[in-house]
């Protein structure tokens, strides 16, 4: 039977599969498209076990909102873009972020799909898919208010970035900022609480060093360092970050303005820890 371009890129299309796995199967298939994906399915789970120790760097990231205080965060790894812009591969990873709210993830481990093991899961779409497939992170906050932002870095391709923020009062419009700020600005830590002593005491110790090396003199050395500490809290703590709409406020002033707080966020992005 004469197997057309088109049944092939419909098939490539459906399941992710590479061109001449998708001829192949539809020869094998005599032309029966279902048939034909069966084929590349269990060809495929020959494969998974080769296809572990392959880098999983592209996908997408997704989330589900379940409420006004709730949401859950999730990153689905592939190994290409073709792949992550599947319709199979978005339509998994809103199975399992589904499934990952519904039990509140904080770790891949604790997602059960529609009652199969994860893992189990994802070996079906590595088989199907012909790539290595895994959740890379899951994170769900809880709040009075929980805002979310989802950014495409690539218009072809489904979101790479996205954010939560927690906030203590029902804020919308400010927490859509303030997850915007967030994806553009990427801070470490919440508040200047949760730097730890030993993440401070680093940084006046690099902070003195880089000053000696620049030849600053020594009574100044003190002052230059906690000049520098200073910048290091305004740089990688949101809430001393210069607000993204706004740099001459503050992220804190901005929150003390709209009567609320940040009391968690969460920023993924794909291939970037």
């Amino acid at each position: 039977m004469a197997i057309s371009a088109a049944d092939i890129k419909k098939l490539r299309e459906a399941t992710g599969a590479g061109m001449t796995d998708c001829k192949n199967a539809l020869v094998e298939a005599d032309g029966e498209f279902e048939k034909a994906v069966e084929i590349l399915r269990i060809k495929g789970q020959k494969g998974v076990a080769k296809r572990e120790g392959r880098a999983a760097s592209n996908g997408l990231v997704t989330l589900s909102v379940t409420g006004p205080g709730k949401a859950t965060l999730l990153e689905l790894n592939c190994e290409t873009d073709f792949v992550a812009k599947s319709d199979t591969f978005i339509a998994l990873a809103e199975q399992v972020v589904a499934a990952a709210a519904a039990v509140s993830a904080n770790d891949p481990k604790d997602i059960v799909v529609d009652g199969k093991d994860l893992q189990t899961v994802l070996d079906d779409a590595n088989a199907a898919l012909g790539e290595k497939i895994e959740v890379r992170r899951v994170v769900t906050l809880e709040g009075t208010y929980v805002g979310s932002y989802l950014h495409k870095t690539n218009p072809d391709l489904p979101p790479q970035l996205g954010v939560l923020v927690a906030l203590t009062a029902e804020k919308p419009e400010v927490a859509k900022d303030l997850a915007q700020h967030v994806a553009a600005f990427n801070p470490l830590y919440t508040t200047r609480e949760e730097v730890s002593e030993e993440a401070v005491a680093n940084e006046r110790r690099v902070a003195r060093e880089i000053a000696i090396s620049e030849g600053k003199p020594e009574a100044s050395l003190d002052k230059i360092v906690e000049g520098r500490i200073t910048g290091f809290f305004k740089e990688a703590v949101l809430t001393e970050q210069a607000f993204a709409k706004d740099n001459k406020k503050s992220v804190a002033k901005v929150l003390e303005e709209a009567g609320t707080d940040v009391t968690s966020f969460a920023r993924f992005k794909v291939g970037q820890a």
